[in-house]
């Protein structure tokens, strides 16, 4: 294992001032996500979105570190044969692939899930890489109510994604390591801190017996937010107080950077939440984003489908990713957001 080859990598992943855009939305959740807007989901209409993205030079060359692509993305090529992931290594972001294979129901505990695809990762991971990838992820789904989560689901959970990123490691590929404890339900921030310290102490006892390089991996957890259903919502600053509180106690400082996800959180939200940790507080990794949905839903309502829309689309892309980007330097300002497309 090339060590200093991942630790560059994971380094160059959280560089400051940019983020990773998730663009590795499966086929049922694009469909969704294309639904919205009125457009089919075709292998031609997802290339021509993403494509769209990876194309905006300002978002991609300024605030882009990297891009997490599906299987179907990291295959296919733009609308003049250039290969998407070459497309994204042209504008100096690092391309990066989804492995896992969903959440499935977990046996013995009832509403609670487990994420499959360890089966035959090994070869897939050197596939991965011989076709440009050099990070993965991995996403855990950890759900909050009524007795859940239970210890078992979080043990086993955390061996996955223990298992996954020594097998990245392995194979010369940067494991970005997904825990997502999920904001639905109406359970208050305090519930919300609580189960997140529990399962990222238990993420990073697993990672240590499968003796993986905390050097060469990225950290992609939730915030400690309330539940969306939760009648009291937390503001800015017990958001970002909480979650700092949380990483603190629970991540050591040789991980390189923590990529937040954004969990359903509005654009504005999201970026408010890093900002104000990123501008509040000294800390010993850097903080940054991961973010799907609130970088694209700009984008792709003001894309809608139609070739005619696509500098408008890139430009609500390149003001979230620049926002995003002032977020991560602690420099975003409310009335920034006035520039948006």
């Amino acid at each position: 294992m090339a060590a200093n080859e991942l630790h560059a990598i994971a380094q160059a992943m959280v560089a400051k001032g940019k983020g990773i855009l998730a663009a590795d939305e499966s086929g049922g959740t694009i469909k969704k996500r294309f639904d919205a807007i009125s457009v089919e989901s075709t292998e031609n209409s997802r290339r021509d979105y993403r494509e769209l993205l990876f194309r905006t030079d300002e978002a991609m060359k300024n605030y882009v570190s990297g891009v997490i692509l599906y299987d179907e993305t990291l295959r296919q090529k733009g609308a003049d044969g250039t290969p998407l992931a070459r497309i994204i290594q042209n504008s100096g972001a690092i391309p990066g692939i989804k492995v896992d294979a969903g959440a499935k129901r977990l046996a013995g505990c009832p509403g609670e899930t487990i994420t499959e695809g360890l089966d035959g990762l090994r070869e897939r991971l050197a596939e991965y890489h011989g076709l440009g990838a050099r990070f993965a992820k991995w996403r855990a789904v950890i759900d909050i109510g009524a007795g859940i989560p239970s210890y078992g689901c979080l043990h086993q959970n955390a061996q996955a994604l223990a298992r996954y990123a020594a097998l990245c490691q392995e194979q010369k590929i940067v494991p970005i390591v997904e825990p997502e404890v999920l904001m639905d339900g109406d359970h208050d921030i305090a519930r919300c801190e609580s189960v997140t310290e529990f399962v990222l102490k238990e993420v990073f006892q697993e990672l240590y017996y499968a003796k993986v390089e905390l050097e060469g991996m990225v950290l992609k957890p939730n915030m400690i937010v309330s539940g969306k259903k939760c009648a009291q919502q937390a503001g800015v600053a017990e958001v970002a107080e909480r979650t700092v509180k949380i990483l603190k106690r629970c991540v050591p400082p040789a991980v390189p950077g923590i990529a937040f996800l954004s969990g359903g959180q509005s654009d504005v939200e999201a970026t408010a939440h890093l900002n104000a940790m990123n501008a509040g507080y000294t800390l010993p990794w850097t903080l940054t984003f991961s973010y799907g949905r609130a970088l694209q839903a700009a984008p792709q309502k003001a894309w809608a489908g139609k070739a005619g829309n696509v500098p408008a689309a890139q430009k609500a892309f390149a003001h979230r990713a620049h926002m995003n980007g002032l977020a991560v330097l602690g420099q975003w300002k409310a009335e920034l957001e006035k520039g948006a497309a």
